[in-house]
C-alpha cells in the first residue's frame, strides 16, 4: 500500500483508528504507571488497596502526566514522517531522520523552553509540555550526547539492553507499507543509537514487527510467532526469543495476575519489558484490563503499560480506549493529531508534499533541516 490509489477509505480509517490507537494507548499505559514506576509491588498494594493502581496516580504534578516513553515514541513517529518525506524527494535515509529526531527529543531534556527560532524543530519540537524530564533512561541519554549516530556494527553503548529501545519502536510498526524483515530491521538500527546489547537491540525490533502484524490484520499471537521467525535469522537473539516464549507459556499457566507477570520479570531490560507487555495484551479481557495488570508489579510499571497499550490499541483502534483515561491524558490532542499526521504521510503522501504540490506547510510542519 504505498500509494493513494491502492488505499480505500474503509483502508485509511481503520488504518487512521489503529495509529491513533496505538499512541494514544500507549501514552495511557505510561501514564497509568508513570506513579509507580519504582514501587514495589506490596508498596503499591498497601496504598491503593488488594488489586492496586485502578486509575491514574499524580505524577510530575498532575494526573495523567506521560514519562519519557512517550516522548521518545512521539519524536520515533516525527522522525518517521519526515523520513517518508525525504524519500519521496529522493533523499536521505530513516535512521538518519530518525536519529535527528531523537537529538531533537534530547535538546528537551536539557532545556526548559523549545528554541522558537529553530526552523528544524518543526511543529512536535515546538511543544513546550515535552519539555521536561521524566525520568530518562541513562543510555538514551548518553547514546545521544553527541551527534555520532550508533548502527549495528558500531552501536552506543554497547553492552546496555534498557528498555529505552523497545518503549519507543511501536511506530516502526505502523509502516505497513514495508515488509515484516523491513520493519524488523529498520527498529534494530535505531535501537542500535542508543543502546547495543543484542537483547536491547532485538527487543525492539520484534515489538515493532509484531505491531507490524496485528496493524496489518494479523492476531497478536500470530504476530509473535512471526516476530520469533524473524529473531531465529539474528545473531545473538536467544534472550529475547526465550523472552517471548515465556510470555506465551505463561498465558496458558491459568488466570493472569500479578505474581505471573512478575514471574516475567521486572522490565527493566528490554527482553523483560517486552514480554512482560505481550503477555498483558495477551490476557487482556480488554484495553483497561489489560493496562492496569501490565503497570501493577514491582518494576517498570511505565513502560510495561506503555508497551502493552500500544499493542491493545493498535489491535483494537481508538474507539476501544478507555474513555475517561483517554479525557486526563496529558498531550491528548497532540498525541492525536501527530497520530493522523503519520496516516496522512503514509496514505496520502503525494498530496501532502509531491511534485505538484505549491504549498509548504507540511514541510514547514516537518521541515528537512
Amino acid at each position: 500500500m504505498t500509494t493513494t490509489a491502492l488505499w480505500s477509505r474503509a483502508q485509511q480509517q481503520d488504518f487512521r483508528a489503529r495509529v491513533r490507537g496505538c499512541l494514544l494507548g500507549g501514552a495511557i499505559g505510561d501514564a497509568l504507571g508513570a506513579g509507580i514506576e519504582f514501587h514495589s509491588l506490596g508498596t503499591i498494594r498497601d496504598h491503593h488497596g488488594p488489586a492496586g493502581v485502578r486509575d491514574y496516580v499524580r505524577a510530575y504534578g498532575r494526573r495523567g502526566a506521560v514519562t519519557d516513553d512517550t516522548q521518545m515514541t512521539l519524536f520515533t513517529v516525527d522522525g518517521l514522517i519526515r523520513a517518508a518525506i525525504r524519500g519521496g524527494s529522493g533523499g536521505g535515509s530513516a535512521p538518519e531522520e530518525v536519529h535527528r529526531a531523537y537529538l531533537r527529543w534530547r535538546a528537551t531534556q536539557r532545556y526548559e523552553a523549545p528554541d522558537l527560532d529553530d526552523p528544524a524543530l518543526g511543529r512536535l519540537g515546538r511543544q513546550e509540555w515535552l519539555y521536561s524530564r521524566r525520568a530518562p533512561g541513562n543510555a538514551c541519554l548518553s547514546g545521544l550526547d553527541d551527534d555520532r549516530m550508533g548502527t549495528l556494527t558500531a552501536p552506543k553503548n554497547r553492552e546496555s539492553k534498557g528498555c529505552g529501545t523497545v518503549m519507543r519502536s511501536a511506530p516502526f510498526g505502523l509502516l505497513v507499507d514495508r515488509e515484516p524483515a523491513q520493519v524488523f530491521h529498520l527498529a534494530a538500527e535505531c535501537a542500535a543509537q542508543t543502546h547495543g546489547h543484542p537483547s536491547g537491540v532485538l527487543a525492539a525490533a520484534a515489538f515493532a514487527a509484531i505491531v507490524h502484524g496485528i496493524v496489518r490484520g494479523g492476531t497478536l499471537e500470530g504476530a509473535v510467532h512471526e516476530a520469533l521467525g524473524l529473531l531465529a535469522g539474528w545473531s545473538g537473539s536467544e534472550e529475547t526469543t526465550a523472552a517471548l516464549r515465556q510470555a506465551l507459556d505463561a498465558v496458558r499457566r491459568g488466570a493472569p495476575s500479578a505474581e505471573r507477570l512478575e514471574g516475567l520479570g521486572q522490565g527493566w531490560v528490554a527482553e523483560e519489558a517486552l514480554a512482560m507487555g505481550v503477555y498483558c495484551a495477551l490476557v487482556a479481557e480488554d484495553i483497561r484490563h489489560g493496562l492496569l495488570l501490565a503497570v501493577n508489579h514491582s518494576g517498570d510499571s511505565d513502560s510495561t503499560g506503555s508497551l502493552c497499550g500500544n499493542l491493545l490499541g493498535a489491535l483494537h483502534g481508538e474507539t476501544a480506549l478507555p474513555v475517561d483515561l483517554l479525557a486526563e491524558l496529558e498531550g491528548r490532542a497532540e498525541i492525536a493529531e501527530l497520530a493522523d499526521d503519520f496516516a496522512m504521510e503514509l496514505t496520502q503522501g503525494a498530496h501532502l508534499h509531491g511534485p505538484d504540490v505549491t504549498s509548504t506547510a507540511w514541510t514547514e510542519r516537518y521541515p528537512l533541516a
